[in-house]
């Protein structure tokens, strides 16, 4: 990690905007002598870390007689007379440091090193790789060139960086912040591991459609956009699920998808309008299966961010993963908490005196199923730390969901909380296209009662069903939300480029 003195600018100093005008004004001048600030290329012969790897251990003083050319940001300036010192850093946050020394380059050179070379700039050197006399691997350079200038100064570490700024400008938060560089391969390394597993387990990955002319696969509030050529209005995808389930109709009957979803919903710790979700559909499979499934998967996930990130979390609370995860009722864990019963046949008078009781809100139209579940995430999810099975849920709020084989009024479903939020959810897949169009539309008649988030009824989806859609267990989980369970990241550091509001 950079310390404050490392970029950036100290008491003194020109502002950034007088800093910006010095750098311009030296981009002018090496093009008038004819200087490229921006080359094509540079001839590099080896990198960063090539070099550490190579030449690691060298006593104090040792010369290697091996030359090299390499290139790195310039995070790091020392002029001392006939001698200077530049820190190159990679994009993994490797350094190697170059020296510069009168005897090697030239007086001339090294006075134009003193006065074109800023913090930020691309440099590439060339020379004798050695060890200095305090015993800093080095290149003793005898020929350097710009390979690009930077024309905006770096922020300083720690004072300049808000939890804001950062987000707004994450590529200055990569360069100046090795925890922003490593959050980015954490979540590579999981995404890697959710695909392999998956692969593993004879899972096809398909694509579906972003655009859709009906929003469904999920309760949510869409984002509309126009399709000039067909003049029509379309819905950025809610949920990939109705797709996925059409391809295990045709016979797909392992299917995963990876991808982009998006909700026009409340932006918050862990809510965001774009975020990437794993779907996942096995035939003759039910919920339980989902969640046996859902436990290697994350499992494999947190083995592959911890090798990656050599276990650092950005919290000390770290996550047992391996250990046995708690199975609890949604009515169950619930009625327990209050210290009274709650059923699928609680009246919703009833229902609502609780949550006034808690100061739990709700939306006036919100039904029992809804209220119930409102409950639970205030009074219940949100103290569920360790990994956690939430099972079995109100019919009136899953119309996608098989009905509960055993208790009426309930459907067979799980969400999975860590770390206080939902991480994912499953079902055991309803399947019989004659109750899901009458689950469609009553759908339909909530959204005309005024919920926003009602899903339409979808004729090719219903179309699709009749040609015989297998027993089937489906799953949904966040990748964002993941990260952020493995980590203790919130969302918008999970998120590389994050959707944030333009200011003024």
């Amino acid at each position: 990690m950079l310390e404050p003195n490392d970029v950036g600018s100290g008491a003194g100093a020109p502002t950034h905007s007088e800093q910006a005008l010095v750098r311009r004004a030296k981009r002018a001048a090496l093009l008038e002598r004819g200087i490229e600030p921006y080359p094509v290329g540079v001839p590099i012969t080896a990198t960063i870390a090539a070099v550490r790897r190579d030449f690691e251990g060298l006593a104090a003083g040792e010369h290697t007689g091996q030359r090299v050319g390499v290139a790195g940001r310039v995070v790091f300036i020392r002029n001392t007379g006939k001698l200077c010192f530049g820190t190159l850093q990679d994009g993994a946050g490797r350094r190697l440091q170059a020296m510069l020394s009168q005897a090697e380059v030239g007086q001339d050179s090294l006075e134009r090193f003193k006065t074109e070379v800023d913090l930020g700039d691309h440099l590439f050197v060339q020379g004798e790789v050695i060890a200095s006399k305090r015993g800093e691997l080095s290149v003793l350079a005898d020929a350097w060139q710009i390979a690009s200038k930077a024309l905006r100064p770096l922020p300083v570490l720690h004072s300049e960086l808000s939890d804001e700024s950062r987000v707004r400008d994450r590529a200055a938060d990569l360069i100046v912040r090795s925890a922003a560089r490593e959050a980015v391969q954490v979540r590579a390394a999981v995404v890697r591991a959710v695909r392999h597993m998956l692969e593993t387990e004879g899972f096809t990955e398909v694509e579906t459609p972003i655009l859709q002319t009906l929003h469904g696969g999920a309760a949510a509030r869409p984002f509309t956009t126009h399709m000039n050529a067909f003049d029509v209005d379309l819905y950025l995808r809610i949920a990939p699920e109705l797709f996925l389930k059409r391809a295990v109709v045709g016979g797909i009957e392992r299917v995963f998808e990876i991808g982009r979803t998006f909700r026009n919903e409340g932006v918050d710790s862990s809510h965001a309008p774009e975020f990437t979700s794993l779907e996942v559909y096995q035939a003759y499979a039910d919920y339980l299966t989902m969640a046996d499934l859902t436990e290697r998967i994350v499992r494999a996930a947190a083995r592959a961010a911890a090798e990656s990130a050599g276990s650092a979390l950005h919290d000390a609370v770290q996550v047992d993963f391996s250990a046995p995860w708690q199975r609890i009722s949604l009515y169950g864990s619930l009625s327990e908490r209050l210290g009274q019963t709650i059923t699928p046949a609680t009246p919703l008078a009833v229902l609502r005196a609780v949550a006034d009781a808690h100061g739990v809100r709700y939306a006036d139209h919100a039904g029992p199923g809804k209220l119930v579940e409102e409950l639970f995430e205030d009074l219940v999810g949100r103290q569920l730390s360790e990994p956690t099975f939430v099972l079995d849920f109100p019919v009136e709020t899953s119309p996608l969901t098989r009905a509960h084989r055993r208790e009426a009024g309930l459907v067979e479903k799980w969400d999975l909380y860590v770390r206080g939020i939902e991480l994912a959810t499953a079902y055991s897949e309803l399947i019989d296209p004659v109750i899901q169009r009458e689950r469609f539309a009553a759908q339909a008649d909530a959204g005309a009662a005024g919920d926003a988030e009602a899903m339409n009824l979808d004729e090719d989806f219903l179309a699709a069903m009749e040609y015989g859609l297998p027993p089937l267990g489906g799953m949904g989980l966040g990748i964002d939300r993941l990260v952020m369970a493995i980590t203790g990241l919130g969302i918008r550091e999970t998120i590389l480029f994050p959707l944030v509001k333009p200011q003024s």
